[in-house]
């Protein structure tokens, strides 16, 4: 019998999740103590928070996502994609600056609805601006209009995104103990790649099964069903659910109210250690958008459009993401009690080795695989520094500013990234040569060396109630 294209595409991912959910199910247990209906309400509260940012991702990468069929259809150039997205990232790091200390203020439940909310409404308005260019007559003007709308929508969508992560870490922070995080971490990479995997494979099956339009419209109706699923069932703490809040463990442990923004800052530049992970982060970000966003134009270039990486991007994005925040989050709290440091060094390790195969093998379809790995990698970076570590440090009281200005840092070293390859990368017929795409491997080699050295300096790094380290 011949499956539909989508279950066909999604069967590797529903038995890979559920490969990890038998073996993470038979891991020794890290037993605090914790009631059974703490454990039951917590986690239908995290099934719903953390489905709620995987839907992000889909309306967050769908424009990416369906560049190339832009292109092809005349509505947006690959350049000028590069501007809107360039924007956009942009947008979303400087954010984290403010939406940090709003979601401290706040909650997380309120966060993440505006983060749904505003981002399908955004959607929903790109979806507009792309009917209304369909429908109408084609112009210089007609085009203009177009490019100006999708870049106001796209970076309003992104600060609208920038709630998302420290939602999810803010709310977490106060139903997980710090003992039992590491493996939240490695949640918290599967999100990314489930949502990595609904853009990248699911707009493009609707741009080309349906119209370009439909990217955008889908996720627009999704994530006002997510609003309602986390307006009914999302709350920022134990107490706040009817049941007891207990002691995390975490810096602000023992604390009663968020510290003042001058004050979470303050010690923000008093700690090297959250430094360190900042600047960790900014390589992460440098290295996640290099590898996910310059492999399609990479192969395209160099017409490998049919090899079977290119193909299953999104699967092969969210089963390597899988794996890696699996493994990231289960031997962070199983084999090195707790410390994300040893994990991060482990993995950016990957990611020079990663880095070096593809410049090894520049010009082969191999180095789709390598990319692929890089992604495996990255994403288990990403989970243990941004979706643990940050709250770990932080605190559950000051949570949203320190991951905040650690995620934030994340999306700037994406930004930067978009501006090196533009400059760096070749355009036009230069483009066949495999030779004249060296730029891409030297600089991921050169930030995964830099990357590792930094993770080395957090090896033994571990919060202490206080704020100490």
């Amino acid at each position: 019998m011949h499956l539909p294209p989508w279950l066909e595409n999604s069967l590797p991912i529903l038995l890979l999740l559920v490969a990890v959910s038998v073996v993470v199910s038979r891991l020794p247990r890290v037993d605090l103590g914790h009631d059974e209906r703490l454990k039951k309400r917590r986690r239908w509260n995290w099934i719903v928070l953390g489905l709620t940012y995987s839907i992000l991702y889909f309306g967050r990468y769908n424009l990416s996502a369906i560049a190339g069929e832009l292109d092809k259809a005349g509505y947006l150039s690959r350049k000028q994609f590069n501007e809107i997205d360039g924007v956009g990232l942009a947008v979303y790091g400087i954010a984290f600056l403010l939406n940090g200390p709003l979601t401290d203020r706040w909650g997380g439940r309120v966060t993440i609805l505006l983060a749904a909310g505003g981002s399908a409404v955004m959607n929903a308005g790109m979806a507009f601006a792309m009917a209304h260019h369909a429908n109408g007559v084609q112009s210089e003007g007609a085009d203009q209009t177009l490019r100006t709308s999708l870049l106001w929508l796209n970076a309003a969508n992104m600060y609208f995104q920038s709630f998302g992560a420290v939602s999810i870490v803010k709310v977490n922070a106060h139903w997980f103990h710090v003992r039992e995080r590491g493996v939240l971490g490695g949640l918290f990479g599967i999100l990314i790649s489930l949502g990595l995997y609904f853009s990248y494979d699911w707009s493009l099956m609707l741009a080309k099964g349906v119209d370009v339009v439909a990217p955008f419209w889908v996720p627009s109706v999704v994530l006002g069903i997510m609003f309602v699923a986390a307006f009914l069932v999302v709350r920022d703490s134990p107490a706040a659910a009817g049941l007891t809040d207990f002691d995390t463990g975490d810096a602000t442990s023992g604390q009663l109210t968020p510290d003042p923004l001058r004050a979470v800052l303050k010690k923000l530049l008093s700690q090297p250690v959250v430094w360190i992970l900042v600047a960790i982060e900014f390589c992460s970000g440098f290295l996640r958008q290099a590898a996910m966003k310059q492999f399609r134009p990479y192969a395209v270039a160099l017409e490998q459009g049919e090899t079977f990486v290119y193909a299953n991007w999104g699967m092969l994005l969210c089963v390597a993401g899988i794996l890696g925040g699996v493994f990231a989050g289960t031997i962070s709290d199983h084999v090195f009690g707790s410390r994300r440091g040893p994990v991060a060094s482990i993995l950016y390790a990957g990611l020079l080795a990663g880095s070096i195969g593809c410049w090894v093998l520049l010009g082969s379809p191999g180095v789709g695989w390598s990319i692929v790995f890089m992604s495996l990698c990255v994403i288990g970076v990403h989970g243990m520094l941004s979706g643990t570590a940050s709250a770990d440090f932080g605190g559950s009281k000051n949570a949203g500013v320190v991951t905040g200005v650690i995620d934030g840092f994340v999306y700037l070293g994406g930004a930067l990234q978009s501006a090196v390859f533009a400059a760096s990368l070749p355009t036009g017929d230069a483009q066949k040569d495999p030779a004249n795409w060296v730029a891409w491997p030297m600089w991921m080699t050169a930030v995964a060396v830099v990357g590792l050295i930094l993770c080395t300096r957090v090896w033994n790094a571990r919060p202490k109630a206080g704020g100490g380290h």
